[in-house]
């Protein structure tokens, strides 16, 4: 699914496409990922609605500029701001890990209006963070001068963590791909060290005004983002409901395709009865 269409915003390039005929659904990627996540779900759904994917400013294909802010607020303000550009009222949002967190802020905060948001492994409350994370937060500019080898080296180590099996090595090449060069790798450090949990407390504050249907899909054997934390998700979201998928790590997209299709195509069928 090749991201043909650019949106200018506030200096940035994003990089999106739209496919299909029907009920508007958009797809949030995460980080260190991008839109090529979701992009055979999208493809797979445009028969019966219309899709939408993009890359966040400062991921995959939109732009990586250093002087742009890439935190949780400013991605947020993003993704409505991108929402007006496509003419979209209330679509069905689908999430997944950072993208839990920009898609709750652009709601809460932005008022972007949703049919329904399902949240997929999600960063959204704190707390969270890895331990990597912590390092390169603290160690930014250190990171970002890494040797072109080892830096991928380690990229291709973070990101294979994060499936329960080996990824293809042409899937998690063009997962590492964005990340390289002069402009993606300090773009990968970049957007660790504005990671900023007041955003994900603000969630966790506020999240009691949701009032539209919520789902929450995790990964059984999530080793980035515990399983607890949908239960608590649960908890803080009136009337949402969670799924545990057995035989899923963080990149469910991989570890259980199937699994995960069926979830969104569920739940889309069932609060869009003419699709």
């Amino acid at each position: 699914m090749d991201l043909d269409r650019t949106f200018d915003w506030q200096g940035r390039r994003i990089a999106h496409a739209t496919r299909g005929s029907g009920p508007d659904v958009v797809f949030c990627h995460g980080t260190p990922f991008s839109s090529l996540l979701w992009h055979p779900f999208a493809e797979a759904l445009a028969r019966d609605f219309t899709v939408h994917v993009w890359d966040m400013p400062g991921y995959g294909r939109s732009s990586k500029d250093a002087a742009h802010a890439v935190d949780f607020g400013t991605q947020a303000a993003a993704f409505a701001a991108l929402l007006e550009h496509w003419g979209v009222r209330e679509p069905h949002v689908i999430a997944h890990d950072y993208g839990g967190a920009v898609s709750l802020q652009a709601h809460l905060t932005e008022r972007a209006a949703y049919a329904s948001l399902m949240l997929i492994d999600v960063v959204a409350i704190p707390p969270s963070g890895s331990p990597f994370f912590r390092f390169v937060q603290e160690n930014p500019d250190l990171l970002a001068q890494l040797p072109d080898y080892i830096h991928r080296a380690l990229v291709r180590a973070y990101i294979g963590n994060a499936s329960a099996t080996d990824l293809p090595a042409g899937i998690l090449d063009a997962l590492v791909e964005p990340w390289t060069g002069p402009d993606g790798q300090p773009a990968f450090y970049r957007q660790i060290a504005q990671y900023d949990e007041k955003f994900l407390r603000d969630n966790e504050n506020r999240a009691g005004e949701i009032d539209i249907p919520v789902h929450i899909v995790w990964g059984e054997q999530d080793a980035w983002i515990p399983p607890d934390r949908a239960h608590r998700l649960q908890q803080l979201i009136p009337g949402s409901t969670a799924r545990l998928v057995p035989g899923a790590n963080h990149l469910i997209h991989y570890d259980q395709p199937v699994a995960l299709m069926h979830e969104v195509r569920s739940w889309l069928d069932a609060r869009t009865p003419t699709a």
